[in-house]
């Protein structure tokens, strides 16, 4: 029997309901800081994340997979709690979300724990996460305070 879960996913997102599903994709998902890089001349943001299987998790396994989320047509970035440097400071991406400005543009915020969030100025949303490779057991399953 195939394990679906070993299907490597790969999501586009071109509105905020599509930006929903590849958010609760990433949700838990670990990034590095050296792993983030805003392309400002290609109108690019992208990142390498080391996601949450949550589709495993409902079968009782534990894992993570490299994964790598671009947004297209990005026209500014900017970081609150994120310092400069730190190449190897490590965050929790908690959700993706979108607040539209003036139809299609807006703003794309990757929040993350402690307070932490990236927030891009889009013409539209034109996104894209893909797995890239390998898949390893967690260490254990990513848990919040206020689940019950």
């Amino acid at each position: 029997m195939s394990d679906p879960v070993a299907e490597p996913l790969k999501l586009i997102a071109l509105d905020a309901e599509d930006l929903a599903v590849v958010s609760a994709h990433l949700q838990d998902a670990v990034v590095r800081k050296g792993d983030i890089a805003w392309l400002p001349a290609e109108q690019r943001f992208a990142l390498a994340l080391r996601r949450f299987d949550w589709e495993g998790a409902e079968r009782g396994q534990k894992r993570r997979r490299l994964a790598a989320l671009h947004f297209e047509r990005v026209t500014s970035a900017r970081s609150v709690k994120i310092e400069p440097g730190a190449q190897d400071a490590v965050f929790s991406l908690l959700a993706v979300t979108f607040a539209e400005a003036q139809s299609p543009a807006g703003e794309v915020t990757l929040h993350f724990s402690d307070g932490a969030a990236i927030r891009l100025g889009v013409e539209c949303i034109e996104a894209q996460m893909k797995d890239l490779g390998p898949i390893w057991e967690a260490a254990a399953t990513p848990a919040h305070p206020d689940q019950g």
